[in-house]
This record gives C-alpha cells, sequence and structure tokens, in this order.
C-alpha cells in the first residue's frame, strides 16, 4: 500500500508535544483488563494500570526494579505489555527491531506476579528474534514465531516445542512475505485455538518469488547487494496455505481450500469453534470473496458465502479478530454491494441480515456489545472529511449519532471490552487533539480532556474547508489556508499537496491538515495559498461509486479531478495562474508526475518524492488489485503511468527518490530519468543513498529533505502577492 509518509510525518511531528491524562495505552491497541474498566500504560520504566471508574489512581503492575532483570542494572524498555485471561502473568516484549514498517521482532519476557519472577522467553533464540508471542487461553503457555518457524513454551517448566522446522528466508510459517504485509496489512500470522490445544497458522512459500535487488554503496568498501522478496505486476504472488497442528507436535493437517493455491490469497483467518475455522479466500484479481468454514482436524471445506465485484474487494479491516457473536452462529461482516459500506449479520449457512440502512458508509467497527444489543461505529453520514461514532441496535435498524455535535471534526475510539465506556480522541483543522474517557451511550466525560500548555502555544494553520464541482460535475472537497495577512486585491501562488490514490485521504477535518513539515519557515507568511482536493478514488465515506470509479484508471481519472478542480479554485481572482506548483510522496509523487505532464498548462512547478513512474514496476496486489491482470489489462497499467506522459514536462521538475527504498524502488526514478534524457527535458535530482520510502535515515536528512523542498519552490514558484 502506497502510503501518504509525509502528511503522517507532518502529524507526527507536531503530536509529539502532545500528552493528556487519558493518553492511549499503547501502540498497537489498548490492552484492557477483563472487567472493561481499566487499561494497560507502558511509562518509562514501569507499567501501570489505569481504572476508568477512578480518575488519577495509578496502579503500579510492574515498578522499575521488577522490570530489571537479575544481574542487570537497567530495566527492560518495554514496547507492548499483555495480560493472561487471569490477569497473573504480564508478556512484556522488549528490544524490538522493524520488518519493514513495523518493529515485530523482538525479546519476550514474563513476570509472573505469584512468585514474582522475571523470565525471558526463547532462550537459546537469536537476539530480538521472537514475533507475535502470546499466551494461551488458560495462560499456561505462549506461542511465539521465530526463524519463520512456529515455537510453543510452557511456562512451568519453560520446556520449548518447536512445531515447525521447515521454515526459512522463502518457506514462511507464521507470518508472511514483504507484499502480503504491506498489502494485505498481514503479520500475525497464527492463532491459539480456543482450547488452548491447537495452532492454526498461515505458510508461504515464496521460493518462486524472485528478489529485487537494491544496491547498498555506502556501508561498504564494496557495494553489496539487499535482497528483497518483491513480486511486481504481472508476477505470481506466493503459495498460500492454512494449517492446524497440536501444541504437543506432529504432522500439520492442511485445510483443503479449493482453488489454486498460488492464484488466490487467503488474508484473513480466525477460529470459529473448538474444532473449526474460517477463512476469507480472495481471487487473483481481488473482485470475488468467499468465506469459507474449515474443519480442524479433517481439512473439510465448506464455502458459506461469496461476494463479486466490477471493480475490487477489500479483505477484512482488522487482520486479527473476527466480530463473531458470543452464540457462534453468526458475525458482523461488512460489504459495499448495495452501493455504500453496511454491515451485515451473516449465519453459518450464510444467510444475511442488513443491519445498517441507509444512504451511507460504515468507516469502521468500534465495538459491539452483545450487553446492550449495540453496535457502535464510526460514520460521517453528511461530510466525508468527518468522523463521528453511531450506534445501531444489534439485531438492526436505523443508526444513531453518539458523538455530541460540538465535537465537530474527526473522532476516534477504542470502546471497551464491556461496551460501557471508551477512549475517545477529539481532533480537527483548527484544534488540537484532545484525549478523554467517556461513558457509552450518553457519551458523558468521566476523565481527561486536559490540553497540555506546550501543545497551547503551537500555531495552528487557519485551514479553510471548501468545495468545487468540477466541468465532469463531480463535487469534490478541499481544504485551503490563506496567506498571512490576505488581501484579495493582490495574486498569490498557489501549491497543491496531493495524494490521489486509494489507500488515503488528504481532504480531512483532523489535527494536521494545512501542515508542511517539508517547508522550512511558514507558507502562509512568505504568501503562499497551500491547498488539497480530494478527488475520486480515495477511500472517502462518499460511496461505492465515488470510491471504485477509479478501477483501470488510476493516474487517468484522479488525475483529471484534480485538474478540474484545480480549475475551479483559479476562478477566485486573487489566484496566480502562473505560479501553480504541487507536490506529493509515494502516491502523491505518482499524481504529481502525471499532474505536470498530463496538464503542463495547469501546474508549472512539480516536486515528486518517491513515486512510481511505471506501474509495472510496483507490487502485484495492490497494482492490481485496482488495474487488473496481465496481458489483458497491460494498457491500463501502460497508458496511466507517469513514464507515458514524460515527453510533454514543460514546468519545473524535483524528483526525489532514495536508493534504499524497498516499497517504491529507486529503479522507478532511473527509468523516468532516462526517458526525460531521451526526450531532451531538463529537470533537477535529489538521490538519497540508502534511504527508504520515508527518506529519514542518517544524520541530517529530514533537515536537508526540507531545505532542498523549500529552496526549490522558492526559487521556481516564487512566494508573495503581486
Amino acid at each position: 500500500m502506497i502510503q501518504l509518509f509525509a502528511r503522517r510525518a507532518a502529524l507526527a511531528g507536531a503530536l509529539s508535544l502532545l500528552t493528556t491524562a487519558a493518553a492511549w495505552a499503547q501502540s498497537p491497541g489498548t490492552q484492557w483488563t477483563k472487567d472493561g474498566y481499566g487499561y494497560l500504560q507502558v511509562r518509562p520504566d514501569s507499567v501501570v494500570q489505569l481504572d476508568i471508574r477512578q480518575p488519577g489512581k495509578v496502579r503500579t503492575l510492574l515498578s522499575k526494579r521488577q522490570l530489571t532483570p537479575a544481574g542487570q542494572t537497567a530495566p527492560l524498555g518495554v514496547r507492548r505489555v499483555a495480560l493472561s485471561d487471569d490477569g497473573r502473568l504480564i508478556l512484556l516484549n522488549t528490544n524490538t527491531k522493524k520488518v519493514w514498517r513495523y518493529d515485530t521482532r523482538g525479546d519476550y519476557w514474563v513476570y509472573d506476579t505469584g512468585t514474582k519472577q522475571l523470565t525471558q522467553l526463547g532462550k537459546g533464540r537469536p537476539e530480538s528474534s521472537l514475533m507475535f508471542a502470546k499466551f494461551s487461553p488458560d495462560g499456561s503457555k505462549v506461542a511465539y514465531v521465530s526463524g519463520h518457524n512456529l515455537f510453543v513454551e510452557n511456562l512451568a517448566d519453560h520446556a520449548i516445542t518447536q512445531l515447525t522446522t521447515d521454515g526459512t528466508d522463502k518457506l514462511i510459517n507464521g507470518t508472511f512475505d514483504w507484499v502480503y504485509e504491506e498489502e494485505l496489512d498481514c503479520r500475525d500470522g497464527f492463532r491459539w485455538s480456543p482450547d488452548g490445544q491447537h495452532l492454526a497458522y498461515w505458510q508461504l512459500d515464496a521460493n518462486k518469488t524472485r528478489n529485487y535487488l537494491m544496491l547498498n554503496t555506502t556501508d561498504a568498501l564494496y557495494p553489496f547487494t539487499v535482497p528483497v522478496e518483491y513480486p511486481v505486476v504481472g508476477e505470481d504472488p506466493s503459495r498460500c496455505r492454512v494449517g492446524v497442528v497440536a501444541v504437543s507436535g506432529g504432522a500439520t493437517k492442511w485445510m483443503d481450500v479449493p482453488g489454486d493455491a498460488v492464484q488466490h490469497y487467503i488474508p484473513r483467518m480466525e477460529w470459529a469453534g473448538a474444532n473449526e475455522l474460517i477463512i476469507q479466500q480472495l481471487n487473483r484479481r481481488q473482485n470475488e470473496s468467499k468465506l469459507m468454514l474449515c474443519t480442524a482436524a479433517t481439512g473439510a471445506v465448506k464455502p458459506i458465502y461469496t461476494e463479486t465485484d466490477k471493480a475490487w474487494i477489500m479483505a477484512k479491516d482488522e487482520p486479527v479478530g473476527w466480530d463473531w457473536l458470543k452464540d457462534g452462529k453468526s458475525f458482523v461482516w461488512a460489504s459495499e454491494k448495495d452501493g455504500w459500506r453496511h454491515l451485515y449479520q451473516i449465519d453459518r449457512s450464510g444467510k444475511e441480515k442488513l443491519l445498517t440502512p441507509g444512504n451511507y458508509d460504515v468507516i469502521s467497527v468500534e465495538g459491539i456489545s452483545e450487553a446492550t444489543g449495540t453496535i457502535y461505529f464510526l460514520a460521517s453520514p453528511t461530510n466525508a472529511t468527518q468522523r463521528y461514532l453511531y450506534k445501531v441496535p444489534l439485531k438492526g435498524g436505523k443508526a444513531e449519532r453518539v458523538t455530541p455535535a460540538a465535537l465537530s471534526g474527526t473522532n476516534t475510539y477504542e470502546v471497551s471490552p464491556n461496551g460501557k465506556v471508551a477512549l475517545h480522541r477529539y481532533a480537527s483543522a483548527s484544534s488540537y487533539p484532545v484525549s478523554d474517557v467517556v461513558a457509552l451511550p450518553d457519551h458523558k466525560r468521566l476523565s481527561g480532556g486536559e490540553l497540555p500548555e506546550q501543545a497551547k502555544k503551537m500555531k495552528l494553520p487557519k485551514t479553510e474547508f471548501f468545495q468545487v464541482k468540477t466541468a465532469d460535475g463531480v463535487t469534490l472537497d478541499g481544504w485551503m489556508v490563506k496567506p498571512t495577512n490576505f488581501d484579495p486585491t493582490k495574486k498569490y501562488p498557489i501549491v497543491f499537496m496531493v495524494y490521489g490514490e486509494p489507500a488515503s485521504q488528504t481532504v480531512t477535518d483532523n489535527f494536521g491538515t494545512g501542515f508542511n513539515r517539508l517547508y522550512q519557515g511558514s507558507m502562509a507568511d512568505d504568501g503562499y495559498i497551500y491547498a488539497s482536493i480530494e478527488n475520486r478514488g480515495a477511500p472517502a465515506p462518499r460511496g461505492r461509486e465515488f470510491r471504485k470509479s477509479i478501477y483501470h484508471n488510476l493516474g487517468s481519472l484522479n488525475i483529471r479531478d484534480q485538474a478540474m478542480g484545480a480549475k475551479e479554485v483559479f476562478k477566485n481572482s486573487w489566484v496566480d495562474t502562473s505560479r501553480v506548483a504541487v507536490w506529493g510522496w509515494s502516491g502523491g509523487g505518482s499524481s504529481t508526475l502525471n499532474l505536470l505532464f498530463q496538464y503542463p498548462k495547469i501546474y508549472k512547478t512539480g516536486i515528486s518524492i518517491a513515486a512510481v513512474d511505471n506501474q509495472l514496476n510496483y507490487d502485484n496486489i495492490y497494482q492490481e488489485r485496482y488495474m487488473g491482470l496481465l496481458p489483458e489489462d497491460k494498457h491500463y497499467f501502460v497508458d496511466n503511468s507517469p513514464l507515458a506522459h514524460a515527453k510533454n514536462l514543460r514546468g519545473n521538475l524535483l524528483l526525489v527518490h532514495g536508493t534504499g527504498d524497498d516499497n517504491v524502488h529507486y529503479n522507478n526514478a532511473e527509468q523516468m530519468i532516462n526517458e526525460l534524457v531521451k526526450n531532451g527535458k531538463t529537470f533537477q535530482l535529489m538521490a538519497y543513498p540508502n534511504r527508504t520510502h520515508g527518506i529519514s535515515e542518517g544524520e541530517g536528512t529530514s533537515k536537508h529533505l526540507a531545505a532542498t523542498y523549500t529552496k526549490f519552490l522558492k526559487e521556481n514558484c516564487p512566494p508573495g502577492g503581486r
């Protein structure tokens, strides 16, 4: 998934100033106590438990002394924690290392609150090699992945049983390859059975997946290659299968899933009962989704629900967990088949019932409380830039807004397992994030809501939201930050920030909107208009047609929407159409190039960072999802790539790319360089050796990128009113 790195980094920089009494317990996922009224929080040198019913009261679960292993002087640096079901054992994730995007490798320790013993797991395994450790249902064991094999450790005597032995760099048990992780959000690849006697797990065979060889020319006297298993468009994905193995060891029983194991994906799997799994299978084109029940003991498979789409179907949102109701007879599922993203209740025979009727999109499920008969979810029926909590009866019906009307903007929630309280965060483009604890369903604040002093001193951009109707009759959302001391009798340069692809929105009423971390100084003070427009294809809650009209048209329809939207903005007399710039990162870098090449009369200056210049270069799961399959759909990939339009460059272009980018490889930039050179087009290039997709590694890198960005923009799109 090509992500909007620049925007995320801008938010991260601003949010680092913010701390609140009701801050999220940790990331990822809040660790709630069993009763749903308490949650854990990792603090420097300690792990504490907070009780929502007693604001301000903090119970220390693990002190600095308790976190210090015998014979050592420093406490463990804890990244994540988890409690056993009875609360007696605490699992600690430490010394973590990145696997591509996230730090999913590390060391694990268990603290026994009864014996007061702190014990490291996986003795004899390499340092920082354990992944996804988790307690068995009864808390007597912990399972984990190391070296692409599965292990179970008995906590009574710490005896370790190795369940798989065939794991290699290319044969992957219990976790995933690069592309499954990146595009299907698959990382944790095994599940405990409800009785704790078996593990269900994925196995991926990437032996036929070719390596992309990145070249490291700076870390040694002689250059060396860095291989990344990376299936580009048209290349087969890894063979995928799901199996069940006893925790005592023995042979794996593989599920007899129909269809070619290479030409299908299995993005989701969970236990559906004591001896049954449920899986989601997508075909290679990703426009057919099948749900299947699998008998764990025999491997027999029974398809229960099939959905098709003319465009694509996304994998179930949550990579871990399945919204089964407690009776085990049915589960909650999301589908866009009626034109809106709605929730359905599906039983084991495949019979469905619509739970959220109406012309609006369910953005995400936040909690299901069977005790109160309520489903909580995010939606925003009238404003696609915002987010609010809604509820609907578990039996279905009319949705009712829970978030108070005064909280206009973006609201996010972590609903407690008991469904009675939630950790809530409110933010908007004009206000700082505020975290608090609220009671449900009345949304009464129980604690939190304070704003730190340092945050009050931050100067926020004055972001204005607007809508334009293009020449194609399409209404698009946008935001704009006007220059300080704006004079409508003058003309100002405008800089568009663009993303444009289905992985992210840019126009959201959220904290950070209107910021540009790459600009040194204040764009508003210097006299720039800063703006963004949301084209069709973005994942905005505006219905299926808005999102999926981009199918086969990534690089054309979204680009035209941006250009036609810009022309509507230009109807304001204070926009200087001779000074128009556009920039973007990743998918936004691709959009920047296409805008500059396809609409050279509109966009005069472009800064493209980490762009996919040729869609055939990118990974199969992402690009095929939106553009189709080779060979029949090859023309869509070719015709809509920036490379096909490079000959039309007229304006000023800065290309920026990291040579160590494992996501959007540097060969994209090199192919673009060759095409521009062939056509006699001059441009500027900034290559960052061995930097990845975020271009942040190395001393001074972020500051240098910002200086390069700012200098190029000022020289080629001069600021100030005229």
